[in-house]
């Protein structure tokens, strides 16, 4: 049956749907978590220690933050995937193109395969930069949350690769969140405008909330 439903179109849509949720979830906590910095290095490292120690002594240390990264890739490699098979079986259904022009779609909509690579890009340099500190400038420090990403932010191509990240991620927001609502039935003509309503307030917020960090950063706010 789990094989039937991932054949199918509306499975794969479905998996899209879900696997977007689950990430906009952790993306909302994230950023509430992030703009702790603007309260000081004290207190966003200490945000930092208490990830590593949720759930104890029930769970042993780093577990839940573990468990919460396997769930996270999970959602990110399935809806990556079913993107990917849903955009090849979308150019199979229509090898030539349209004789007529299809209506202009939004800007959100023409970037959002864009968009995801952009963002998986970003992902991973994200990962290495601020989690194992692989290509971190000025000296990785473990366990420093606040001192690593003031020194990512110090540098231009740093501030660079995040903000374009962030307004990628705005319109994949956009578009994704209203895509998610019509694939799982909350759509109908007298919710729409609502829909559409959230899935923009959702966007500007995350993207503004993101993007006040590196923004903290360069005007000293934050250092």
């Amino acid at each position: 049956m789990a094989r039937t439903v991932w054949d199918s179109t509306v499975g794969k849509k479905t998996v899209m749907a879900v696997s977007g949720l689950i990430m906009l979830a952790y993306l909302v906590a994230h950023m509430i978590g992030n703009l702790k910095i603007y309260f000081g290095a004290g207190e966003f490292n200490a945000y930092g220690h208490w990830l590593r120690t949720v759930g104890e002594p029930f769970m042993h240390y780093e577990w839940t933050l573990w468990l919460i990264r396997v769930v996270l890739v999970v959602a990110v490699v399935a809806h990556a995937v079913s993107a990917y098979q849903l955009s090849r079986r979308d150019i199979k259904a229509r090898p030539s193109k349209y004789v007529h022009k299809k209506p202009r779609a939004s800007y959100a909509t023409r970037t959002m395969r864009w968009g995801g690579i952009i963002l998986g890009l970003f992902i991973v340099w994200h990962v290495l930069d601020l989690t194992t500190g692989t290509v971190h400038s000025g000296g990785f420090q473990e366990g420093h949350p606040y001192q690593n990403v003031v020194d990512t932010f110090s540098t231009w191509y740093g501030n660079v690769i995040y903000i374009v990240a962030m307004l990628a991620l705005g319109l994949h927001i956009r578009h994704g969140f209203w895509s998610a609502a019509q694939t799982l039935g909350a759509g109908s003509r007298t919710r729409d405008r609502a829909l559409k309503t959230v899935a923009n307030v959702l966007a500007l917020l995350l993207t503004a909330g993101f993007i006040a960090v590196p923004v903290g950063v360069m005007t000293g706010v934050v250092s």
